[in-house]
């Protein structure tokens, strides 16, 4: 019997039929009426359907057959071990699934899991710079005097000189790294293991031993983990330079919240650009909506129209690893919680 790809959320038929034509040794099961419904192109969460009885029986069948999933089941999903006993791999949608995994008990190496990383790098270092020269190049200032119709002369600050500092020089901080220095940010970055850093990094420094206060950047792209949680407290706000800049790509638990209000409301920030918060969705009436010099995005830098593309392209390398044997790409650690 030929390996069971089930797909678990929504993809182009195009992209399902290059899957399917690229690794014709499996079985690949894709029943787009059972998945929720996409609410955009790239929606791996989509709209839950009520599936009537014949429907979920179907499904049930193909949990139960499936040996890889692409993306984790959204009927059930913390029942997995009973639903998917032949369940060997699951290829995940997203770079960080360490909180969703653990809240699913994959706690072990039962079950391989393989993460998108990589696939959303440029779309979210796009953000970062799109953000930054926001505050940079002062277009709040520049749409302004649009609006009063006033020509006035003046000057803005440049990114080119200024040095940023790249917590987690993954894929993402890598990809971040590239295109500040493209414009000319020198760039040091962090790694768990203090690895050595190559271009596009100046230096690898150690997050404890680092002086904040000489970066005019500070971009998160770390996996949020027990040592990343609350990472920016109010003291490592507190010690980042008067006016700097900061960049959350990581999740929202990294920051101090309340701590990164503070700094906002006081001008001690020059700026800050978020891709995520804690919790989400963001609360009705949360101060973060009202907060000065902050630009938010609802987790959805990484949304573009060629992610599902770069996703299938990923999945099928790593289904041919995983024919050949090989050992697949981004495999997700459950001790180290990425």
């Amino acid at each position: 019997m030929r390996p069971q790809v089930l797909i678990c959320s929504y993809l182009q038929e195009e992209l399902v039929g290059r899957l399917i034509d690229a690794t014709p040794e499996v079985e690949v099961i894709y029943r787009p009426e059972l998945l929720p419904v996409p609410q955009f192109e790239a929606d791996h969460w989509g709209k839950p359907r009520e599936l009537t009885e014949g429907q979920l029986a179907e499904w049930q069948r193909h949990l139960a057959n499936a040996t890889i999933m692409f993306d984790f089941d959204w009927w059930q999903p913390r029942d997995w071990q009973e639903h998917s006993p032949r369940l060997e791999w699951i290829q995940a949608s997203q770079a960080g699934v360490g909180a969703r995994a653990a809240a699913m008990g994959h706690t072990d190496d039962k079950v391989r899991i393989t993460t998108a990383a990589g696939v959303h790098a440029k779309p979210l270092a796009e953000f970062a710079l799109a953000g930054l020269l926001y505050f940079i190049r002062e277009l709040p200032r520049l749409e302004s005097q649009r609006k009063a119709h006033r020509w006035t002369n003046g000057a803005s600050k440049t990114l080119h000189g200024l040095r940023a500092l790249i917590i987690g020089a993954g894929s993402i901080g890598s990809e971040v790294a590239k295109t500040l220095s493209f414009m000319g940010v020198s760039c040091d970055g962090t790694t768990r293991a203090g690895r050595l850093l190559d271009k596009p990094f100046e230096r690898s420094v150690g997050l404890q031993e680092c002086q904040l206060g000489e970066y005019d950047i500070v971009v998160l792209a770390c996996p949020l983990t027990e040592e990343t949680a609350g990472l920016m407290d109010k003291r490592r706000l507190s010690d980042m330079k008067q006016g700097a800049f900061l960049v959350n790509l990581a999740r929202g638990p990294v920051i101090d919240q309340e701590a990164l209000l503070d700094v906002l409301a006081t001008g001690h920030l020059g700026g800050a650009v978020l891709d995520v918060a804690n919790p989400e969705p963001l609360p009705a009436g949360h101060p973060l909506w009202d907060a000065p010099n902050l630009i938010l995005s609802p987790h959805t830098a990484a949304n573009v129209d060629a992610e599902n593309s770069r996703l299938v392209e990923l999945f099928t390398k790593n289904l041919r690893r995983y024919l050949d044997g090989e050992a697949l790409f981004n495999t997700y650690d459950p001790l180290q919680g990425y």
